[in-house]
């Protein structure tokens, strides 16, 4: 058995298509996906470690080094060691790291508002804005299950 359901598939479909529309209008930073991805989890972290980052990616730590050290010599991050642990390193988004952020999306939410604006009636618009908490407590589940 598939484990396929009609309203699952259809959902994953088009939160994938809305996604591969977001990632088309990303400003070009010279930063892979993952590079910015990366970024943007050691942004909603704070300070973090590779170890955590590398958790929070599903990734190994030893698959991180070359972006690390491709986002430091950026400057985009910092990495200083732990003080309570020497042997940690920690990772911080820079203001310069921020602001390339910052500009990565706004550009994609101004695309958004217009696609929406241009595309979708006030009702739909308004309804979009009553599911988005919802979506955000899927995408939030397995860390709360993590959690716990």
């Amino acid at each position: 058995m598939s484990g396929r359901t009609p309203a699952a598939t259809e959902l994953r479909e088009s939160l994938m298509a809305l996604a591969r529309q977001m990632r088309r209008h990303r400003p070009d930073t010279g930063l892979t996906l993952s590079q910015l991805e990366m970024l943007g989890e050691v942004s909603r972290l704070g300070v973090t470690t590779p170890a955590e980052l590398a958790v929070r990616l599903h990734v190994r730590v030893q698959s991180l080094t070359d972006s690390i050290n491709e986002l430091q010599a950026e400057e985009l991050i910092s990495r200083r060691p732990d003080p309570v642990d020497r042997r940690r390193q920690l990772l911080e988004v820079t203001p310069r790291g921020a602001a390339l952020l910052d500009d990565d999306r706004a550009e994609r939410d101004a695309w958004l508002h217009a696609t929406m604006r241009d595309n979708l009636s006030e009702l739909e618009s308004n309804l979009l804005m009553l599911v988005a908490p919802v979506l955000r407590k899927l995408a939030d589940a397995e860390a709360a299950q993590s959690a716990s």
